[in-house]
């Protein structure tokens, strides 16, 4: 009788839309890992393989030029090689879930899980500020302490690590995203069970 009058219908609907509902929220975690990795490991490549070379003249002996070849790499400053060792430790960690996924069932995996999520986030989080503030300082200099750019004369370098920036808090933002995801549904399991 419900069949005829249209409501079974809505009933096979909402439970069609109650399991997609149920995948989606099941995969999206390991969608958003997913992005995460390729996010800090494009980071973790951009900024580790950056490196220009650039030869000018510095003095005229006679006739005679004589030049010198200057290289910026990331290993110059140490808040580039925090930013690579950040970025590099959240791409093993969200590779390293993602591996060992089907064994870390149970709320006592998913709370480690949870905590260690909070703790790349800082990790990386806070490389990219630091390298952030670098960048700044190599793009406008800083006329108080008499530092002059180096952008301009290291034009591909500063692209490169803008584009290794701009990917590491893209996944800063992911692994914020996760964690919001990571807590509201444990505390639906928490809730569930009391």
């Amino acid at each position: 009788m419900a069949i005829e009058n249209g409501k079974g219908g809505e009933i096979g609907s909402s439970n069609k839309y109650s399991k997609f509902k149920a995948k989606m929220t099941g995969s999206l975690p390991v969608v958003l890992r997913v992005a995460i990795l390729l996010a800090t490991g494009g980071a973790t490549l951009g900024m580790g393989l950056n490196k220009q070379s650039k030869t000018a003249v510095v003095a005229v002996v006679g006739t005679t030029p004589i030049s010198q070849t200057f290289v910026a790499q990331f290993q110059d400053t140490p808040a580039f090689v925090y930013f690579v060792i950040a970025n590099a430790i959240a791409s093993f960690y969200n590779l390293l879930v993602l591996v060992l996924q089907p064994h870390l069932k149970g709320k006592a995996h998913n709370i480690w899980v949870l905590i260690f999520d909070m703790v790349v986030m800082t990790v990386v989080a806070t490389g990219a500020a630091a390298a952030a503030s670098i960048a700044e300082l190599g793009k406008n200099g800083n006329q108080h302490a008499r530092w002059n750019p180096i952008c301009d004369n290291f034009g591909a370098f500063c692209c490169r690590g803008a584009i290794a920036l701009a990917e590491s808090f893209v996944g800063s933002l992911l692994l914020l995203i996760l964690n919001v995801l990571s807590t509201v549904t444990l505390r639906k399991n928490v809730a569930a069970h009391d």
